[in-house]
């Protein structure tokens, strides 16, 4: 047993989670990595002991609470007491939503939401004994603000937020230490766009601007680390959110165009290939960090708390209204 810090990520196979393991471990934390994909967990475990980190790889469904449960078990007998779980693990599917099967749209709710569920209960059953820890939810700019085609995903991450306020709502009111943070994040380039579910004809990709994993993995961390309410990651995230707020109605019909299009390339779509919707992918070496947008990935991002923008936001109201009430007094004096 050792007295390191330990974090528990799942979805920790490819992608913004494999990311996050590296930036966890390199920060000194043992990691728990929980995924479906034995193979790519592997990989990831190799690579933290490659650079002198503790690591535990344990294959699991997020939609299996029991099993979520018992890897928690696991964790906390073999590396010791949870001190951070972030809940990462996603599926989607691309398509228009009359063309959806219904087990598909329960399948993305299944992971992305419910598999959310399962970790923060699992987690909440042990850091409440010790009345410490910290959860983080990895959200999305798309649990403000939905866009065409990935409607089971975007209502899952709506549900996640809804979720967590609610679970904030209920520390609070037992004065719990166990802090809650949901980070938000914008588009990045990950393997999911080769292996994820998709009835369109031509090949998915983010949404423009993209950012490499790496840029997610280190919001996170600081998150896990400073607890906001929220971390708004990204111009386009902040742009989505505040806009969804002030003029959803012109966003409808500017997401009706500009995301329909934008999350789709010119390269048609392979209807025999794999995807990972019901099952991990077997092709060898695509579970990874990054996927094939690394030559349009940019590697910063601005992040700010939730409550900094909104105190930002009511501090140019005053002043606008102060500078308005002045120009006001003066035509008329």
């Amino acid at each position: 047993m050792s007295d390191e810090l330990t974090v528990v990520i799942t979805g920790s196979n490819a992608g913004v989670g494999r990311a996050v393991a590296h930036e966890f471990a390199r920060a000194g934390y043992q990691v728990a990595l929980l995924a479906r994909g034995e193979q790519g967990l592997e990989d990831t475990r190799a690579e933290l002991e490659s650079i002198g980190a503790r690591a535990l790889a344990i294959a699991v469904d997020v939609s299996d609470a029991a099993a979520v449960e018992s890897a928690a078990d696991r964790i906390e007998a073999e590396l010791g007491p949870i001190d951070v779980w972030v809940n990462a693990a996603m599926v989607t599917v691309f398509g228009s939503i009359a063309e959806l099967p219904p087990e598909e749209i329960r399948r993305v709710s299944e992971v992305t939401y419910l598999g959310c569920v399962h970790g923060t209960q699992a987690a909440l059953r042990r850091m409440q004994r010790r009345d410490r820890g910290t959860i983080v939810q990895v959200g999305s700019a798309l649990s403000y603000r939905a866009i065409p085609l990935q409607a089971p995903y975007c209502a899952a991450k709506f549900a996640v937020r809804g979720f967590t306020d609610a679970l904030r709502c209920e520390l609070i009111h037992d004065k719990s230490a166990i802090r809650i943070t949901m980070v938000q994040l914008p588009a990045h380039n990950t393997p999911q766009f080769d292996w994820v579910r998709n009835h369109m004809r031509k090949r998915p990709q983010p949404v423009p601007p993209i950012h490499t994993p790496e840029v997610a993995a280190r919001a996170i961390l600081r998150a896990a680390t400073d607890a906001p309410r929220e971390l708004w990651l990204g111009k386009a995230s902040l742009q989505a959110i505040l806009g969804s707020m002030v003029m959803p109605g012109v966003l409808d019909r500017l997401m009706s165009r500009q995301a329909w299009d934008g999350q789709l390339t010119n390269e048609n779509e392979d209807p025999e290939r794999e995807d990972n919707l019901f099952s991990p992918v077997t092709e060898k070496g695509i579970h990874r960090t990054s996927g094939r947008f690394t030559g349009d990935a940019k590697d910063q991002a601005l992040g700010m708390g939730s409550e900094t923008v909104r105190k930002l936001l009511l501090g140019t109201v005053v002043v606008v209204a102060f500078a308005s009430g002045a120009v006001i007094a003066l035509l008329a004096g």
